[in-house]
This record gives structure tokens, sequence and C-alpha cells, in this order.
């Protein structure tokens, strides 16, 4: 892995060692929005513009909430469990001290990344009045666990540094769409422009950690590993929709509503084309290292409706 430069950039580039706290200002009397409505999957449905207007306000706000707090949960419970196995040398795979540094800074970086997630959680919750939705992040966690028990038995210690290299090689809409929308707070635009500058230097450090990882394992088991990634993928992208009922329901919407509504906006959530588009360069990543090229693995790949016709890209 070639770490070059990683600790003078790190220590003068990297969000928690440069970034000033985010606050809110005085921008919700102005109309400013919490989260992009274009990002937001039922916002546009008929049944929620029917809700009262201070509703559907509230429903925006706790999206944004479940965004951040989704990210604290992922960040703290997955990331950096796999991380500090990195950084400590207990992943099994055979990498420098330079390279194991890294993975401490990329440990800081992700528990700051949480913090201050949070952190924009209570100003706007304290500052607008609407509670976030309690979230429970386990079944989310353990979906993800029981895929690598399944594809890798025996083997958990893999299965956490598959799901953390398959994660943070995705790129979805939000970390580039979220910055560039002027109508949205300030406090939250800012916050995931920073969160995506210290990502894209933790996709390179990822890519090349997988690149060491599948070096140095057998045939046998690239075979294995091969065949999880695509299911992986397909997991991390799915919407957790525990949390959309129960913002739905608060909102005011009864019980049949909020299934019609989930039904009609997530029913396509497994939307092949979008999926490809988030997973395109994991997939070039995949397919660079030889993975596509393991028996059985194009199939499998292209039967989570990551490929098409036999390649990779978006079709």
């Amino acid at each position: 892995m070639n770490t070059d430069g990683g600790e003078r950039d790190w220590y003068a580039k990297a969000g928690v060692r440069r970034d000033p706290r985010r606050l809110l200002r005085d921008e919700l009397r102005s109309g400013r929005l919490y989260f992009p409505p274009a990002l937001i999957p039922y916002g546009a449905h008929p049944l929620v513009r029917a809700l009262p207007a201070r509703a559907q306000e509230a429903l925006a706000a706790r999206h944004l909430f479940q965004y951040l707090g989704f990210t604290t949960h992922f960040e703290t419970q997955v990331v950096n469990r796999a991380t500090q196995l990195i950084a400590t040398g207990g992943c099994g795979v055979d990498i420098t001290a330079d390279a194991r540094l890294d993975a401490f800074r990329i440990y800081c970086d992700e528990g700051y990344h949480a913090l201050y997630s949070f952190d924009v959680i209570r100003q706007i919750a304290d500052a607008c009045g609407v509670e976030p939705v309690p979230y429970v992040f386990t079944p989310f966690r353990a979906a993800l666990d029981a895929i690598g028990a399944e594809a890798l038995p025996g083997q958990p210690v893999l299965a956490q540094l598959l799901q953390v290299v398959v994660f943070e090689t995705l790129v979805t809409a939000i970390l580039s769409e979220v910055p560039k929308d002027e109508r949205v707070l300030g406090v939250v635009r800012q916050t995931v422009r920073d969160h995506a500058r210290d990502e894209g230097w933790h996709h390179a450090f990822f890519a090349g950690f997988f690149r060491e990882l599948w070096a140095q394992n057998s045939p046998a088991q690239r075979v294995r590993i091969a065949r999880c990634l695509p299911r992986l993928i397909r997991s991390s992208l799915l919407p957790d929709l525990r949390p959309v009922r129960a913002m739905l329901s608060i909102a005011g919407l009864g019980a049949a509503q909020v299934e019609e509504v989930v039904a009609d906006c997530y029913g396509r959530a497994g939307d092949q084309r979008g999926t490809r588009v988030a997973a395109r360069h994991a997939l070039r990543l995949f397919e660079e290292t030889g993975v596509l090229a393991v028996e059985g693995a194009r199939g499998a790949f292209h039967a989570a409706g990551l490929l098409t016709d036999g390649k990779e890209g978006v079709g």
C-alpha cells in the first residue's frame, strides 16, 4: 500500500485537524431546507403532500436526522469496527506500519464524523423543536453480518473487512449533491462537504487495502470472497425502512397509508441502474483486481443487478 504523504497531508488537511465546529446560524426563519427534496424519496408522494405544512416540515427534519443518525452508527459500529482491526494489526492482512498509522488516522476521522453528525442533529432538533425518531441500528448491522456468516463461515474478521471496503468505495448522491444545494441549511451543507472531503482519501486507502487483502488470499478463499461482495453491496445500499415507517406514522399517516407510501416510493429501492451508479468505483476496483474473473463471480454480480450484459458499468 502506498501511503506516501499520508502523515503530512492528514495533519494538515483532515477535518478533525482543521475544520471548525459547524454551527446552526439563524437560518430556520429564512425558509432554508433541511434536506434536498429530490433526495427524500417519499417527499413528493400525494399522501405526504396532503399533510399539513408543519407535518411535512417535521418529516423533512426527521429525514435529515435519520441520515445523520445512520452515519453516526455506521461509522462507529461498522467502519471503525474493521478499521481498528487494521490499525492494531488484528486484521490478518500483512500491511506496513505506515498503512497501520493511516488506519489509526481514519479511525479518528470516522469518530469525528460520528461526533459532528450527532452534534448537528442536536443543534437543529433543539432549534426547531422536532425530536429525532429513536433509531436502533442493530438490525441493519445484523443483516450485514449475516451475509458474512453465510458466505464466510467462521471468518467474522474477514467479513467485517469486506463490509468496510465495500462501503468506503461506494459513492452515493448525498455526499455530492447536498453541499451544492444552496436552499439547504448551511450547517448541513458544510457538514456533508467536510465528510465528503475526508471520504476521498478513505476511498483510496481502502481500495489499496483490498488489493493487499485479495493478493494474500488463496484461490479457494477468493471464490468465497467474490461471491460475498455483491450481496454486501446490495445490502449496504438498501434503505432501512423501519425508521421510514416510524417517521411517516408520526407525521400523521395511518398504517395502510404508510405501507402505500413505502410501496410506491421504495418498491424500486433496488433499482438496478441506481445501484450500479453508486457501486461504480467498487466495481472498477473488483474488475481491476481480478475479482470478476473468479469462477462464478461475474454471474453473482450480474444476478445482483450490478453488471449489465456481463460487463461492469451503469448500462
